[in-house]
């Protein structure tokens, strides 16, 4: 499991641990004049570093923006962004953990208990597009999910496990 752990560093900045899912182990050192340093530790050795980056604010911003996919969108689906203002196309990762893995469409009403519509789900072997109520959840396998932003994160609930606002009325 992941986490991040986050500590002072009097006079300097802020340190964060990053541990990932996949074991890597990373820190981001945040100096107070703005200046960024990454370091990259070894699996074998938590004290070796691999690699080591030093960013100014503007190139850690920039790169920011880059991993938190806020500049790369797929040519496809800019112009349904902007012809339809308050759908949002999201891409959700189906854990082994989340209740709705396994099960169907249709088994978790999707459509009903949410109002948001799957349009399509990659999977590691195989791509569907507009999956039928029929198609299961798999772990691993990533939706692609359209809705208004409530319609997004009521899915989100369902599939998870917490109990959708939807639901509850």
């Amino acid at each position: 499991m992941s986490f991040i752990r986050e500590s002072e560093l009097p006079g300097i900045g802020k340190k964060f641990l990053i541990q990932t899912r996949s074991g890597d182990r990373l820190v981001v050192i945040i100096h107070n004049d703005g200046r960024r340093e990454m370091y990259h530790f070894n699996d074998d050795d938590p004290e070796e570093t691999i690699s080591q980056i030093s960013l100014d604010d503007d190139e850690a911003r920039q790169i920011a923006a880059i991993v938190g996919g806020m500049v790369y969108k797929p040519q496809a689906l800019e112009s349904i962004e902007v012809s339809v203002e308050d759908l949002i196309i999201e891409w959700i990762r189906v854990e082994a953990h989340y209740d709705g893995a396994g099960k169907s469409i249709a088994e978790l009403e999707i459509r009903k208990r949410t109002g948001a519509s799957v349009l399509a789900i990659v999977g590691r072997q195989n791509r569907v597009i507009n999956p039928g109520p029929e198609h299961i959840f798999a772990a691993g396998a990533t939706i692609v999910l359209a809705g208004e932003r409530q319609q997004i994160r009521n899915f989100k609930e369902l599939l998870i496990g917490k109990p959708s606002k939807a639901t509850e009325d």
